[in-house]
């Protein structure tokens, strides 16, 4: 009896483990009996369901993200652009989603990328190229989410949030406004330098003339001193005339003697008898 009490409990645990299963918080789960859906309403936990008849598909319930390649639209204005997006979705109906694409993440991806594609380029060509970059972005998008959704429903799916990642021109396009952005860079820079310019040489012609400006004053004040030194020795003089006449004019005759006699090889040719050698003559007399 033992061995087919063995044999009985193998058989017994291989029919419960095929009969139970079990659903996680992240997951989504389907009975399936002979490929056709049965039931999609589990809730996580354990389940059992009729071994080798039915069949269970559990898919991911969490948000799922498909990235699309760089798309080229023509806005209001005829302008291409290159627009590069994703799209954030997961299931929302886990039996149309198996009907619609067999349960494969792929399949359903593959189908999503034209929806969003074709909602994309009428909303594109709807705008002109700064409503679409900055000014209605965020209009844009809610728009692109609601129609992609109304077409992604078929799809048992719900498109949680869609965003463009980056707008580009194509590559003609974008040598152009990059050559026009230099050309604006260029003129913006030769009219600074020319302010540069202009507000250097009136730096400069303003330092002239205060130089000049000073330089006449400290000659006039110069001028000034010098007149008033001269005329203070003017009358220091005066006074030594006036108190003795004759030194004055030996003192007087003195200088007269430096002067000429300064220069050491210099030739003075005089009358010996003039008045020039006069305390000459005195100092030889003594």
């Amino acid at each position: 009896m033992k061995p087919f009490a063995i044999l009985f409990a193998g058989a017994l645990a291989l029919l419960l483990s095929s009969s139970a299963f079990i659903v996680n918080e992240n997951e989504l789960a389907i009975l399936l009996q002979f490929g056709a859906v049965q039931r999609t309403d589990y809730k996580p936990g354990l389940h059992f369901k009729v071994p080798f008849f039915q069949s269970v598909r559990k898919f991911d319930k969490r948000i799922l993200t498909v990235r699309g390649e760089p798309e080229r639209y023509l806005t209001s204005e005829n302008k291409d652009v290159l627009v590069d997006f994703f799209v954030k979705w997961r299931i929302a109906d886990v039996g149309r989603f198996y009907t619609a694409t067999t349960g494969d993440e792929s399949v359903a991806e593959q189908r999503l990328a034209p929806i969003v594609r074709q909602a994309l380029g009428k909303e594109v060509s709807g705008r002109k190229l700064n409503e679409v970059v900055s000014g209605e972005r965020s209009n844009v998008m809610e728009q692109l989410r609601e129609v992609a959704n109304a077409a992604a429903k078929e799809l048992g799916i719900v498109l949680v949030d869609v965003r463009v990642k980056r707008i580009d021109f194509p590559d003609q396009i974008s040598e152009k406004v990059f050559d026009r952005m230099r050309a604006e860079r260029k003129n913006v820079a030769n009219e600074l330098r020319s302010h540069g310019t202009e507000a250097s040489e009136k730096i400069r012609s303003e330092a002239d003339r205060q130089r000049q400006v000073l330089l006449a004053e400290a000659n006039r004040d110069g001028q000034q001193i010098r007149g008033l030194g001269d005329a203070e020795a003017a009358k220091i003089y005066a006074r030594a005339y006036e108190t003795d006449p004759e030194f004055y004019a030996f003192y007087r005759s003195l200088e007269a003697y430096r002067r000429a006699f300064e220069a050491k090889d210099g030739v003075l040719v005089l009358d010996p008898n003039s008045d020039f050698f006069k305390y000459f003559e005195n100092g030889a007399k003594r």
